[in-house]
């Protein structure tokens, strides 16, 4: 199948633009030559409200769309404000796909979450394990909109003949990621803790649980360049996990961490804090098999994070969920 030619001149609006995702699949973009990318703040354009994204989205006619806006946070965000994180993001990801069928637009791409898989998922994680048992409690209200999401755009695939495509990454790291050390995830925490660390002279950085969780890591950079595959190949339906196929321990991230970092001190591994799930790992048999592979090997890749951080310090510790 040849890959869809887009204009370089087509709007292409970003929903999301200033996220981790969403500024990574901007940087992408214009790397590839497209000029007219279109974002609002959340002060310019509330996504929650429907009136307001209909009417956006009648002046601006974009060609294509990046759905990459969501309210995130991480589980005591989740725990805490369950119906925030269901409502906003089911009404972010409704009005914007409504009002893109209506306005026109046939292409789309839908971020979602590899949280949508149950909970007991058989690992690698394939695309047809989705609704296939119960969701991690945590997290649910989340995971139930981002499934809506891409329930949502099958059924206007299939009423409307739109071609929206879901992408469900790993985990996720990279630049203008969130450092807060009360909800960021592993990575993020792991290299600031390790910085903060060095910078302090201490000797020792603890780590919660065993160290044996495998989890798999995916730059954001990767990410933004699957899209924009997605985005340009001819595949115009369903859902497509975005990996690095690669795994590693807790452990080994710790210590690829504190060897880019520079920090000399000791990791420690408090056993009597909880693990979490041990093995989360998608199958990207999918994607691959269409011809794309993730290029950014997890060294080089928190080579470029921790670059950046130290370029950004002020800011990145400031950033929250």
């Amino acid at each position: 199948m040849k890959p869809i030619t887009l204009n370089k001149d087509a709007k292409i609006y970003v929903a999301g633009h200033a996220g981790l995702v969403g500024s990574a699949i901007v940087r992408r973009l214009k790397q590839l030559g497209y000029h007219n990318i279109i974002t609002r703040s959340r002060s310019e354009l509330d996504l929650v409200n429907q009136a307001a994204v209909h009417a956006f989205m009648r002046e601006i006619k974009p060609g294509y769309i990046f759905l990459a806006a969501a309210k995130v946070g991480g589980i005591v965000a989740n725990n805490t404000y369950p119906a925030d994180f269901i409502y906003q993001n089911l009404l972010i990801e409704s009005n914007l796909i409504h009002a893109a069928y209506e306005s026109g637009v046939k292409r789309m791409l839908f971020l979602g979450s590899s949280c949508i898989y149950p909970k007991e998922c058989p690992q690698p994680m394939r695309e047809d394990y989705l609704l296939t048992g119960p969701l991690e409690a945590t997290n649910e209200p989340y995971a139930l909109a981002k499934i809506a999401g891409i329930k949502l755009c099958e059924a206007y695939n299939r009423q409307y003949g739109t071609e929206y495509v879901a992408a469900m990454p790993t985990n996720l790291y990279g630049e203008n990621d969130n450092f807060d050390l009360q909800n960021s995830h592993v990575l993020p925490a792991l290299l600031r803790k390790m910085h903060e660390a060095k910078e302090r002279g201490e000797d020792r950085v603890v780590v919660w649980g065993t160290g044996t969780p495998r989890r798999e890591f995916l730059h954001v950079d990767d990410l933004a360049d699957a899209c924009c595959f997605l985005m340009s190949h001819p595949e115009n339906d369903g859902v497509f996990n975005v990996g690095s196929g690669q795994e590693v321990t807790i452990r080994q991230l710790a210590e690829l961490i504190r060897d880019v970092v520079g920090y000399t001190g000791d990791v420690h591994f408090d056993i009597h804090k909880p693990d979490g799930t041990l093995r989360k790992l998608l199958d990207v048999t999918r994607l691959t098999n269409l011809g794309w592979r993730a290029q950014i090997h997890l060294r080089d890749g928190i080579a470029r994070t921790y670059e950046w951080y130290l370029g950004n310090y002020q800011k990145a510790r400031l950033v929250v969920s």
